[in-house]
């Protein structure tokens, strides 16, 4: 994150909440539960997993955590998993006035998955006697409803590790609630739009530095590359009506209530022309008043992928 990312302005002045932050994680099996719940344990949350529905409001009221931000994992590994029963507690809790309750769905790709429990040779929890692939199939059956009414959706499916936890951090980071939490990501075209995204800018149209071999090796991170682009006499007209469009938009997405918004921008490779325009994005943003993070998907295709 940059340091004007990290900047409030009174602009937009919000207060942080007072209410006590919950956040129960589901996803598919193998998609980084364990990574996205070691995040929130660094955020400072009282984080558990794998724990019994029945057990969840004896938890919360525990005087041991009296307080505390909760983070909790309940997924298909545990027996007595129901996902009506989870939508009903979540509404149940959500009721309370004291409570900001928020429903985290980790989203991966049938192919991603098949490709990590085959290199870590672990059993599926819904296919201990028959293939990983009718496991999959099993729990995504099992899990559409849930996934349906989170309140975000992370696709680990090409994430790093690393990118998981900026994205949980960034979105969860209740000492910077501002009321709107962006997040603004570079990738690829080559290996898809992000599923997460709320709104996505194209910018295949801009000089391509890939074509100097000097700046080939190099990213939109670097100075030689950020000035080629500049240079292109489209970009300075481009980024001033992405300005225009997102001053208006970003305050009435907060007006609605939306707790998380993503943006992605993407180009060819993933590495030269997004990765700049996200990250002059971002500052955009950030000059604006509001919290915002940025990280760069493609940028690196070497990252081992999160598991987990």
């Amino acid at each position: 994150m940059t340091d004007a990312s990290q900047k409030q302005s009174s602009l937009f002045p919000q207060l942080a909440s007072t209410k006590r932050h919950i956040v129960l994680l589901s996803g598919m099996s193998g998609a980084g539960l364990s990574t996205a719940l070691k995040s929130f344990e660094d955020l400072g949350y009282e984080c558990v997993d794998n724990l019994r529905l029945s057990l969840i409001p004896t938890l919360i009221e525990d005087k041991s955590v009296a307080g505390r931000d909760l983070a909790i994992v309940v997924d298909t590994r545990n027996p007595g998993f129901s996902v009506e029963e989870l939508l009903s507690t979540i509404e149940t809790l959500s009721s309370r006035p004291d409570f900001e309750v928020k429903l985290l769905f980790l989203e991966c790709s049938d192919e991603a998955l098949q490709q990590r429990y085959t290199e870590t040779r672990r059993r599926h929890p819904m296919a201990v006697d028959r293939p990983v692939t009718d496991g999959i199939r099993r729990e995504r059956e099992l899990l559409w409803r849930l996934r349906n009414g989170a309140d975000q959706v992370i696709d680990t499916s090409i994430l790093s590790i690393r990118d998981l936890r900026r994205q949980v951090m960034n979105h969860f980071n209740t000492k910077n609630a501002t009321g709107l939490t962006l997040f603004v990501t570079s990738f690829s075209y080559r290996h898809g739009i992000p599923r997460e995204a709320d709104l996505v800018f194209d910018v295949r149209f801009l000089a391509n530095p890939h074509w100097d071999t000097r700046l080939r090796p190099m990213s939109g991170l670097d100075e030689d590359v950020a000035n080629y682009i500049r240079r292109d006499g489209d970009f300075p007209s481009f980024i001033d009506h992405m300005t225009q469009l997102l001053t208006p938009l970003l305050p009435r997405y907060q007006q609605e209530g939306k707790s998380y918004l993503t943006i992605a921008v993407g180009c060819t490779g993933g590495r030269h022309r997004s990765v700049f325009v996200a990250e002059q994005l971002t500052n955009i943003i950030a000059s604006q008043g509001y919290i915002v993070g940025v990280g760069h998907r493609d940028m690196d295709r070497g990252q081992v992928s999160a598991k987990q």
